[in-house]
Formats: structure tokens, sequence, C-alpha cells
């Protein structure tokens, strides 16, 4: 260094920071004469370090001033320009003769491995903590909205519910169809659906609002006509679809999974489907209407109704109102699902002690040494109804389907009171709710309720679906009939005039002992790749006409001739024995 305090140009052999390598500006030597020496002094070129951080000395601190005269006595002091800052002339220490300060901080006891507490993350936590148990506590008290989820009473609630919203969206539907003149099919009518929102209490909403259920109506002048076709009285119908229905078994879904409901007096069936039958039963539509009408004495199941239901946040569930074979003022002592096939058709004897009302297969049947006791006329009209029906099924390649047999042993009569021991009742409100229905219809003059009256209705009503559960037939006020009404007995058809079901005879034709309740059930069953599967890999084991999946045609002449072997009056089946 010179006196003024400028850096001379070091030798070649001097050390630079090899980060940043020092830059010179050159100048060049004027001659040394007195006037130009007075007039300018020499610049000798001066280093210019870029790029280097500027340190700013401290002198406040003790440190500092004992650090700065321990390397002034050495005589260490480097001096550079700022980084990433105007050139300056300030001096600084070099970074060589830094000492780093003993400073200390509350991590500094710390382990390595453990984790400073954020007080701030700390508050955060608590608060996300807080917010969440308030929206959990404020979603359990309210209702609006949250009428299933997360309110199961036990495993089959939601489906005590469904079924509650199943009847509310068929009374509203079923009244607007039957509210308008009757008129002619149309091809449209056969494709045709509707769809709509509804509270809990039955009110139509538009479709932006919030709803307790979706309900979809499939075909209803189609349907119509053929309620019309099975001389069902519409108001007969619609009350007997109230908010109250039985459940049987506690409502346990069979081997397809369907689940089965019953309309309050036990004239209906409720049973829910799956998509796939359900897209079936809309293209078969027509050849059904077609047979029902040129054949009134059809022993295929009646369908009354096609609908599909949406809850909030659930799936969609199909769903078709059928006959119910067996009578509400009988018990039905023996039933019988029949296929014509022995592969699997067997109910173990041993779990027969355990569930004495179960239903039994054909090798049950055949093993009991049973038959349908029908006289020579009775057999004959039997049959050839059923030779139709069963062609009917077989052009439409369907198969699988059964003969379903309820015996009533007129000697046993009702003494047993099977139906208060196997059936359940489901009525939110009770029998007070349905009194006070009745009490408001028979009023004709009565104001509309306002809206916030309304409202009130349908949270109470929520509270009740969700809370209240199925009670047995036998805690009920109004159980089952001993007698059939006479509007309730099915007038004009063949096989169900007799008490509501078709009985036996003699060879005489003079009537027997016995009363049978039968028709053709699972008739949605179409043959495509899975049966198809079924039927091969089944056949690898078993012979094939043993085995229940084989083609339609196959199927149903190998039912007819199952149905027509054990249908015989006693004495012709003692005769043969």
């Amino acid at each position: 260094t010179t006196t003024d305090g400028s850096l001379t140009v070091p030798a070649s052999t001097s050390i630079h920071r090899a980060s940043s390598p020092p830059a010179f500006q050159h100048q060049t030597p004027r001659s040394l004469t007195p006037t130009s020496t007075s007039q300018s002094q020499p610049q000798p070129p001066r280093l210019q370090q870029r790029h280097t951080l500027e340190v700013p000395r401290v002198s406040t601190s003790r440190l500092s001033r004992e650090m700065t005269n321990a390397t002034q006595a050495d005589g260490e002091v480097v001096s550079a320009t700022g980084r990433f800052s105007p050139n300056t002339p300030t001096r600084r220490r070099g970074s060589m003769s830094l000492v780093r300060r003993a400073t200390r901080s509350i991590a500094s006891d710390l382990h390595l491995d453990e984790v400073l507490p954020d007080d701030d993350a700390a508050r955060w936590a608590e608060h996300i903590r807080q917010k969440r148990a308030s929206k959990r506590k404020r979603k359990d008290d309210e209702d609006d909205d949250r009428v299933v989820v997360g309110t199961k009473v036990d495993q089959n609630h939601v489906n005590w519910v469904t079924a509650y919203n199943m009847l509310t969206g068929i009374r509203f539907t079923v009244s607007r169809t039957n509210a308008k003149l009757d008129r002619d099919l149309t091809d449209a009518d056969f494709e045709a659906k509707h769809k709509f929102s509804f509270d809990i209490t039955g009110n139509e909403l538009t479709p932006s609002a919030k709803y307790d259920f979706k309900f979809k109506d499939y075909a209803p002048w189609v349907f119509r006509h053929l309620r019309a076709t099975f001389k069902l009285d519409p108001a007969d119908y619609l009350m007997s679809l109230t908010s109250k229905y039985i459940l049987s078994e506690l409502g346990s879904p069979g081997k397809s999974g369907s689940f089965f409901y019953f309309s309050r007096d036990y004239k209906y069936i409720i049973k829910t489907i799956h998509h796939a039958e359900h897209k079936f039963l809309r293209k078969i539509l027509r050849e059904y209407y077609n047979h029902v009408q040129e054949n009134p004495n059809t022993l295929l199941s009646q369908f009354y109704g096609l609908h599909r239901v949406k809850i909030p946040y659930g799936r969609k569930i199909h769903f078709v109102v059928m006959n119910n074979l067996f009578p509400p003022h009988r018990d039905i002592h023996r039933t019988f699902d029949l296929k014509g096939s022995t592969i699997g058709r067997d109910f173990k004897e041993d779990d027969l002690e355990k569930n004495p009302r179960a239903t039994l297969k054909d090798l049950n049947w055949l093993r009991r040494n049973l038959h349908l006791e029908f006289g020579p006329t009775k057999k004959k009209a039997f049959i050839e109804q059923m030779e139709r029906d069963v062609h009917l099924l077989q052009r439409l390649k369907i198969m699988d389907y059964s003969l379903l047999v309820g015996i009533h042993d007129l000697e046993r009569g009702n003494e047993d009171k099977l139906r208060d021991k196997t059936l359940k009742v489901f009525q939110p409100g009770g029998e007070d709710a349905e009194e006070e229905v009745e009490q408001r219809m028979s009023n004709v003059l009565t104001r509309t309720p306002s809206k916030l009256e309304n409202a009130r209705k349908a949270k109470e009503l929520r509270h009740m679906i969700k809370t209240q559960r199925p009670i047995p037939m036998e805690q009920a006020k109004s159980g089952m009939p001993d007698e059939l009404e006479e509007e309730g007995t099915k007038k004009g058809f063949y096989f169900y005039s007799d008490d509501g079901g078709f009985r036996a005879t003699h060879e005489n034709d003079l009537p027997g002992e016995e009363i049978y309740y039968l028709g053709i059930i699972d008739c949605l069953t179409h043959y495509g790749f899975i049966k198809r599967a079924e039927h091969f890999w089944k056949g690898l084991s078993s012979p094939e006409s043993q085995i229940s999946a084989v083609p339609p045609e196959r199927y149903g002449d190998r039912f007819v001739r199952f149905i027509n072997g054990i249908t015989k009056t006693r004495e012709a089946a003692e005769l043969e024995k």
C-alpha cells in the first residue's frame, strides 16, 4: 500500500480469490515534468474485486474491537470492494481472519434429532382441532340433508328409510297419472320416464332445491293399463301403499341380494332389482304387456310399477311393485321353490330345525313325495296356461325362473299364528300417526299449511324415521285379518279364485284339504354371458340335464315336464305307487 491508501499492482505470483479474479484498470503513465506533476498526480492501476461481500465493522462490539486490534497487530488487514454493491473504498476484514461469535440461543442445548417446538404451529393445530370438533357437533345436531348418511340405527335401517321413500314416491306418481283422463297407449309410452325431487313429506321440489330423495317413474301409462287389466282399483292401490309397510324375516335379502317389502295390507310386494334386470324389463315391456292382454289368467309375476329412488350421497335403487302370491288372511305352512333341476336344489334338513319357515327346494319336494293335487279339469287348465307363459319366456331368452308354491292346510287353519311370528311392521309415528292422518283426511275444510309448518313437520318426520325400528306384527294394534275382504278377492282370475288361491281337488273334481298359492317368479334373468359361463363351468362336473343354468329352450321344456310330472291327484299317485 502507498501512503494515500491505494493498492498497487501485485506481482504475478500474488494470490487472489479464485472465485472472483481481480480486474485491473491500467492507466498510461504521463511524463513526469514539473508542470504535469503539479497539475495531476499519476494514478496507479487500481484493484477492483468483483462480487465479494462487504462485511461492515461493528465498532460498538467489544469483541469486534479486540479482534480488530489483534489483526492489525499481525498486519493481516485485507481490503476489498463490496459484493452485490457499488465499488466502495471501505475496508473490511478478510474472511480468513473472522472469528465466529460465541452466541447462544434456545436451541443450543437441543439434541440434533429434536424438533424445536413452534408456538405458532401449536396454536394453529389447536384452532383446527376446535373447528373440526364444532363442525362434527353441528352435523350431529342438524337434521337437514343428512337423513340417512351416518345415522344408521343398525345394519338394515338404511333399507327401512329407503322403503319409506319408495312408498312416498309411488303415491305421488300414481296419483299424478290417475288424475288424467284415460287414453290409448302410444309407442312413446313404453319408453317414457319422469324424474322428481321430494322432501320427506312428499312435497315436490324444484330441481335445484335441497331434497330428501329423488324419484324416477318409468312407463307410468303402461303400468296404469296393466293395473287395470289385473283389476286393481286405483284408490285401493294407493291406500295400500301408505307409509306403513311390512317386513318379512327382518327384511333380510335373498340369494340375489334383493330386499322384499310388503304393503300394509300384505297385497303387494316391493322388490329391489339390479340395474340389469331393470333395463331388461323395460326392453321386454311391450311383449309382456301384449301377453297379459291375451292371457289375463297368466301365472307370471304381475308387475304394477317400475321405479327408481335415490337418496343424497346414496346409490340409485331400482324396484318393482308386484303381486303378493301369499294371502294376508291365511298361514302358509310349507313353501317350495321348484325349478326342475337337482344340482344345488336342496335345503339341508338339519337347518330346517333352526328355521322351520324356510323355503324348500326340488329335492326336498321329491324326498317328501309331494304332488300338486289337481283333478283332471284343474290340471288341464293349469298346464295349458303354464305352457303359454313358458313359451313367452323361451322367446325372450329368459331362464332361471321357478314355480313358487305355498301350501295352506285347511285342517290346521291359522291356529299356529305364523304370520305374527315371521312378520314385522315399520310405521313412523306408530298407530297414532295413522289415526291423525285419517282425521285430517276426513276434515275437508282445512287450511293450507305454511312453509314454516311444512319445514317443522319434515324435521319431525326425519327424526322419527331415523330413530324408530320395526316391531313384530303381534305387537301392532291392527294385526293380519283372519278373513279375506270381499272386494279383495281376485274375482275373474281362475288360479286365484279359491280364497285367493287354487284349491286341491280329487279325481272326481271335488275340493281337497289344501289350498295352493302359486305363480312363476324371478322371470327377469336373461340368458347372457354370465349364465353361459355358469352353464359351461357347471357342465364340466355335473350332467347338463340336472344343472340350473341351461339355454332357455331346454330350460323351459324341462320346467314344464317336471311340473307336469308332479301334478296329479292323491288317488292317481297311490295308484301309481
